[in-house]
């Protein structure tokens, strides 16, 4: 069995990769960091999935995380800006194409791709999640798409998934950057199963065995924590069935002048959207119209589209100065109003890329 370090000879390797039995086992390996990926660690994966899905003897993929606070925060976006920062687009765009085409690979994966998620999955993390077959919810999963509070978009296949999600939680998840326990991970279908942190050692164990992958998984499951999000779905519906962002935010607005838990709720709503980027927020709420009629693999090139647009504009550098690098929370947006965002300046974020040849190649 043995553990295979990356080829990358480093004191600490960012992904381990373990043969046991019939599963092949990949451990994320960065735990002082939440797990954050880098372009290291994607093309690492990419080349050992394509292994073991070759091999008869691997019938099923397990991926899991160190350390216990994070299966990943998402991408290494701290050295994705020092590259934009330099002048390095293309080095940086390179991370944000092999991600894509990593979450791509997972998504039409020909055998059984298992996520035990245990603490944080947001961004990255949930692109190398929740593309597959079955997903695991630990003690504490948290699921969010956190993108708009820096001035980004809900990528990593968030165009394909977040519309499909029921009534209108996927617009609302991709707007609010809203955090989610296992319960509302498991009653959203996020989560396919909730197993219990102390017996995931156990769990991958038995997945290395030749026993039907559903059947090991229902053995290990677990009835799921209250759906705290389930009494809110009606005010999401009404609220997020919004044409634009600013008719979402008059919906929370009058919802907010009601009475109980669904106009305090409205309330933060609204108060969250308007902290926002207002791009980030037309151009989330334009990917969740359009992909919800696109397939996955358009989707996926949307979203390659849309990154070589936003990583130019203002909002993307100062939501990471704000949130990431300074921390003082105070982003300066710009433009700072939803009014003053131009819908032909979102549009030109989802145009096709020239040369053609430029395009996400799946």
């Amino acid at each position: 069995m043995g553990v295979e370090l990356m080829t990358d000879a480093t004191p600490q390797p960012e992904v381990l990769f373990e043969r046991r039995g019939a599963a092949g086992v990949i451990t994320l390996n960065r735990p002082q960091v939440l797990n954050a990926f880098t372009i290291a660690a994607v093309r690492a994966i990419r080349p050992k999935l394509a292994e073991w899905a070759a091999d008869p003897a691997v019938t099923r993929v397990v991926i899991q995380a160190a350390g216990g606070k994070a299966f990943a925060a998402g991408g290494d976006i701290r050295t994705a800006v020092e590259l934009l920062k330099a002048g390095c687009f293309d080095e940086a765009m390179a991370f944000w194409r092999e991600e894509y085409l990593l979450n791509a690979e997972i998504k039409r994966y020909p055998k059984p791709y298992i996520a035990l998620v245990e603490g944080i999955c947001m961004g990255g993390g949930v692109g190398l999640s929740v593309h597959g077959a079955y997903r695991v919810a630990g003690d504490r999963y948290l699921f969010a798409m956190p993108e708009a509070a820096i001035g980004f978009f809900p990528d990593v296949g968030g165009t394909y998934f977040l519309p499909r999600l029921p009534g209108r939680s996927g617009i609302y998840l991709g707007l609010t950057a809203a955090r989610l326990g296992p319960g509302e991970g498991m009653g959203l279908g996020l989560a396919t199963h909730r197993v219990p942190t102390a017996r995931f050692a156990e769990l991958v164990d038995a997945l290395g065995g030749n026993e039907d992958v559903d059947a090991t998984l229902r053995a290990f499951s677990i009835a799921p924590e209250a759906d705290k999000l389930a009494p809110r779905m009606a005010v999401i519906g009404r609220a997020f069935g919004g044409e634009s962002v600013e008719v979402i935010l008059e919906n929370l607005d009058r919802e907010a002048k009601g009475a109980g838990d669904d106009a305090a709720f409205a309330k933060a709503q609204a108060e969250n959207l308007r902290a926002k980027s207002p791009t980030s927020l037309k151009i989330t709420l334009e990917q969740m119209k359009r992909g919800a009629s696109m397939d996955f693999a358009e989707c996926m090139r949307t979203e390659f589209r849309i990154v070589q647009r936003i990583v130019r504009g203002h909002d993307f550098i100062e939501g990471v100065r704000a949130v990431l690098l300074d921390k003082d929370n105070a982003p300066r947006w710009n433009p700072a109003s939803l009014a003053d965002v131009k819908d032909e300046d979102v549009a030109a974020h989802f145009a096709p890329l020239a040369p053609a040849t430029e395009e996400l190649p799946l």
